[in-house]
């Protein structure tokens, strides 16, 4: 019997620069009555890693630490067989004892190998469903480790959930200047500042796809297509000549350590049916040239000859299986996709989103 959303344990990645205060929420996240039964993966980097005797679990929770390096390369195979064998690794009696999983990444960590491992992987595909990525941002030092870190710009833009720490450390003006800055670099990731780690299992989970019951889809809220205002003027209709803009144009001579001015966030809504096998060899073109700089792909497709929707998500050059839902959620049956791209123009992918609808 093929798996349902329902049925699929939910996958939390929790990703962060180096110090931005990682370890302080998940100790208060993992006492929270909501957060029963989830087992967290906790990654070390080299011999600079956690003290375990600052992470202290609940009776509900398990911690397995994996210490043999970074889980984006050294230890992804160790990633990979700790999920594949979770279910009955930790259970009695022949059932499971967690009901969802938090892996968080060490904070030199590029999040899209972690991505991939559950996408890729039959084994895991089939009991685990990606949740939602959340990014902690450090607002006392977050503008610096933005400037001189890309690994840092790359976590924010791919989050579908932005969390801004220390706070009380940083001045206003500060603040709303780095809270400016990650809406320019990933405008359909909700913001929320979060002060001592106290944070509520509501901001962590039911961040993807469906809701947290897994029961059904909420496009809306996945999609963000009616949060940030910014988001509305990237709005683009098939046939029209403008497209619109997120960011304003940046002066001729760029500020060289802000690494995302190379990001960018289009959002395209096409009225008509999209042919999807002139549209799947279009991604196919795109992501063999240019996967790597393609950061994120979400979508839901309209596509000509069906009558249901067809969602697809993308990191870099690796995709979910498309996944056809049962039903359009309301009557809306535009076709409607989000990019966050590094140093792709905007044209290259506006004028194929021209020809895939017609």
């Amino acid at each position: 019997m093929p798996a349902t959303p329902r049925s699929l344990i939910p996958v939390t990645l929790l990703t962060g620069f180096l110090g931005s205060g990682k370890t302080t929420l998940l100790n208060r996240l993992v006492r929270q009555p909501a957060m029963d039964r989830t087992l967290v993966i906790i990654n070390e980097f080299g011999e600079i890693g956690l003290d375990h005797q600052l992470f202290s679990a609940t009776d509900e929770t398990e911690v397995v630490a994996l210490d043999s390096g970074c889980l984006c390369c050294t230890i992804r195979g160790d990633l990979a067989r700790t999920l594949r064998d979770a279910p009955w690794r930790y259970a009695r009696e022949g059932k499971r004892q967690f009901d969802r999983l938090v892996i968080e990444t060490t904070g030199l960590a590029d999040p899209a190998p972690n991505l991939h491992t559950l996408m890729t992987d039959p084994k895991i595909a089939r009991q685990y469903r990606l949740d939602g990525i959340v990014t902690i941002v450090d607002a006392a030092h977050g503008a610096a480790t933005l400037d001189h870190h890309p690994e840092a710009v790359k976590q924010a833009a791919v989050a579908d959930r932005l969390l801004i720490t220390k706070p009380d450390l940083a001045a206003k003006i500060a603040l709303d200047s780095l809270q400016s800055r990650l809406a320019e670099i990933n405008p359909g990731a909700r913001q929320q500042v979060v002060t001592h780690g106290e944070v509520d299992s509501e901001s962590m989970i039911g961040l993807g796809l469906t809701t947290a019951d897994g029961n059904r889809p909420d496009l809306e809220r996945w999609l963000a297509s009616s949060s940030p205002p910014a988001m509305a003027r990237l709005s683009f209709t098939a046939g029209s000549a403008d497209g619109g803009s997120l960011l304003a144009k940046h002066a001729d001579v760029a500020d060289p350590n802000r690494h995302d001015d190379r990001i960018r966030a289009h959002c395209f809504i096409l009225e008509t049916p999209i042919v999807f096998a002139r549209f799947e060899a279009w991604l196919d073109l795109m992501l063999s040239l240019m996967g790597e700089n393609m950061l994120r792909i979400k979508g839901i497709l309209n596509i000509a000859g069906r009558d249901r929707p067809t969602v697809i998500h993308g990191v870099q050059h690796i995709f979910h299986p498309p996944l056809e839902l049962e039903a359009w959620p309301d009557e809306d049956r535009r076709s409607r996709l989000v990019f966050i791209t590094r140093d792709i123009p905007r044209e290259s992918l506006e004028s194929v989103m021209v020809a895939a609808s017609r």
